[in-house]
């Protein structure tokens, strides 16, 4: 739910808000968040073990960071503010303790029936053009996850759960969502 457009919103009135409410900023434009659900939950819960066991195993510079963890995509921090499901972030001089200052490496959306719309189009747009190098909009009603990388300047790529996605930023990471569900 977005408020009013007639009016632009910063990073003061995200953390004026009530304890316990959450909301992203994108171009000052404020987005109240409704709770997940328990699919969401447990998609988040098992990309980011199956995320960060790969990093643990390979090692290398990258960290996991699940919702809600604070990202500032621009370097006035105070028009865009989001907290994307997953962040792999491989430069640890973007993080602090208030969060990301910057676009992580890969961000994982999983799409909620009220946050479509903000998924497909909103964060697309501003992913693509803050330097996210990719994008994944996990989505468990149509059962498809769509693919953007960015760097690749190509096409997204549309992929079932059945199928095993290759991670751009990795090389020999591939992820089956199906799999991850039935675990």
């Amino acid at each position: 739910m977005a408020f009013s457009k007639e009016h632009t919103y910063t990073i003061d009135d995200i953390y004026a808000l009530p304890e316990g409410q959450r909301a992203e900023l994108i171009d000052g434009q404020m987005y109240m968040m409704a709770p997940p659900s328990r699919i969401h939950q447990k998609l988040v819960n098992r990309f980011s073990q199956k995320i960060t066991n790969f990093v643990d195993a390979k090692g290398g510079p990258c960290e996991v960071y699940p919702a809600p963890l604070a990202v500032f995509l621009t370097a006035d921090n105070t028009k865009n503010y989001v907290e994307p499901d997953i962040s792999v972030i491989c430069d640890k001089n973007k993080l602090t303790d208030k969060g990301c200052n910057g676009a992580p490496d890969w961000i994982i959306e999983i799409v909620s029936p009220s946050s479509r719309k903000m998924d497909y189009s909103l964060k697309n747009t501003l992913y693509s053009n803050t330097g996210v190098r990719e994008y994944w909009i996990v989505d468990p009603e149509k059962q498809r996850t769509t693919i953007y990388r960015y760097e690749d300047d190509a096409a997204p790529m549309i992929v079932g759960f059945e199928q095993a996605i290759k991670v751009g930023i990795y090389e020999d990471l591939e992820i089956t969502v199906d799999d991850l569900l039935k675990k």
